[in-house]
C-alpha cells in the first residue's frame, strides 16, 4: 500500500495547457480586419510596394506570410498612422528595411506591455475594497 501512496504524493498535477495554433497563412480579410482597414487598400498597397508579395492560391487568393502581414502593418503605420505620403514610405522602405521592421515590433510590443497594464489596473481597482 505505500508504494501507491508515495506515488500519489510525488504525483504533481499540472493544469492541461493547449498549445496554440500558429497559422502560416492569413487571408487578405484577416490582414485588414487586424488594422481596421479595407481589402481593396490593402490589395493597392500590394501595387504600390514591392514589399508585400502574398501567395496566391489555386483559387487566387492572397496569402498572406507572417512576413507579409508585418511589411503590411509596416506601411499601415507609416502611411496611417505617422502620415508619411506613399513615396515617403516608400523612400523610408527603401532606406533600411530592417530598421523600420524593428522599430514597428517595438512599438507593437510596447502596445502589448501598455494593454496588458491597463488591464491589470483595471482589476486591482474593480477588486479594491469599499473604504
Amino acid at each position: 500500500m505505500i508504494p501507491v501512496l508515495l506515488i500519489i504524493l510525488t504525483t504533481r498535477i499540472v493544469p492541461y495547457k493547449e498549445k496554440e495554433i500558429e497559422k502560416r497563412y492569413y487571408t487578405i480579410g484577416e490582414v485588414a480586419d487586424d488594422l481596421g482597414v479595407a481589402t481593396s487598400l490593402i490589395r493597392f498597397w500590394e501595387s504600390e510596394f514591392d514589399i508585400i508579395k502574398p501567395k496566391k492560391n489555386r483559387k487566387g487568393n492572397r496569402q498572406f506570410t507572417k512576413e507579409d502581414v508585418k511589411n503590411v502593418k509596416l506601411i499601415y503605420h507609416l502611411v496611417k498612422e505617422k502620415g508619411y505620403t506613399l513615396n515617403g514610405a516608400r523612400e523610408f522602405i527603401k532606406s533600411d528595411v530592417n530598421a523600420a521592421v524593428g522599430k514597428i515590433d517595438m512599438l507593437d510590443s510596447l502596445k502589448n506591455i501598455k494593454a496588458f497594464l491597463q488591464k491589470m489596473k483595471q482589476e486591482l481597482q474593480d477588486n479594491q475594497p469599499l473604504t
